[in-house]
């Protein structure tokens, strides 16, 4: 290949680098940073708490049982942002797709930060490493399902690159209880 203006040869590029296999902790945090961990199956109360908060209340049983189920499926990644002091600020749940119509992508399935910690950039970096996650995976894009009761969220995702795509009606027909 030459270059246009001198006519000389350019030396090839060099091929991009592979995409790192997850790992949420790819840096040393800084100290006194915010971190973002893979969720253990002994953070359910803290999850169960701040679900509450959003207007999800579950008990702290029913989330580990729920985590321990989920924490096995490669298909699903489930996160935390910890504090410098080691409390539990936010979590986010996110999961690949694998559609008939519209192929594979990401689905982030549930995303809460604790009251006290929004506008901090905490939901934030949970949607980058869900993102990086799905990018190391090879998926499409990244979904997000966002309640209309929750307007306050709604800008959040406009402003991290999300475009709304449209608005929907959501169906249940409870079949039993969960087990």
């Amino acid at each position: 290949m030459r270059h246009r203006a001198t006519g000389k040869s350019k030396p090839p590029r060099p091929a991009p680098a592979p995409w790192p296999a997850f790992n949420p902790r790819l840096r040393k945090p800084e100290k006194n940073a915010m971190i973002v961990r893979n969720a253990h199956a002994t953070d359910a109360d803290r999850l169960a708490e701040l679900s509450a908060e959003l207007g999800y209340p579950v008990e702290p049983e029913t989330i580990s049982r729920r985590l321990r189920r989920l924490l096995k499926n490669e298909e699903h990644l489930l996160l935390v942002a910890e504090s410098p002091t080691d409390r539990i600020v936010g979590w986010i749940h996110a999961a690949q797709q694998d559609v008939l119509e519209a192929g594979r992508f990401c689905e982030i399935l549930g995303l809460v930060v604790g009251s006290g910690q929004r506008g901090q950039g905490v939901g934030r970096r949970l949607v980058e490493q869900v993102e990086r996650w799905a990018h190391g995976r090879d998926l499409s894009h990244v979904t997000v399902r966002s309640n209309v009761v929750r307007p306050d969220s709604h800008p959040f995702y406009e402003r991290i690159g999300y475009s709304r795509l449209k608005t929907q009606h959501v169906y249940r027909k409870r079949l039993a209880p969960e087990k």
